[in-house]
């Protein structure tokens, strides 16, 4: 059985708040990884209202199985009420890193 493996994307508008989501992830054995990004500028509309706001980029590094524990902890850790949370399939990837992440991402 061949497992999936998930790159999940989110914002975090603080890096104090970024760093203990993920803290929290890896923690839980919920990611390999998590990297927090540098802060940057996102413009979207919410609310019909033209928006900028400064964020960090969080890039989660998990298996598709942890997929739904993590959508809940973000969903309930997050301070905006729709929170970005995306998920990329890995289609290939360093084998010995993929087992590394089945390593870190399963109950001890």
């Amino acid at each position: 059985m061949t497992k999936e493996y998930l790159l999940i994307l989110t914002t975090w508008p603080d890096e104090a708040g970024a760093g203990k989501i993920a803290e929290r992830l890896v923690g839980d054995r919920l990611a390999a990884c998590v990297s927090i990004q540098a802060r940057m500028t996102s413009v979207y509309e919410w609310d019909g209202e033209p928006c900028r706001g400064e964020e960090h980029l969080l890039l989660i590094k998990t298996r598709a199985a942890r997929y739904a524990d993590i959508e809940a902890l973000i969903r309930e850790s997050h301070p905006y009420e729709l929170p970005e949370i995306i998920a990329v399939p890995l289609s290939h990837g360093l084998a010995p890193y993929l087992n590394w992440i089945d390593l870190q991402t399963t109950s001890s």
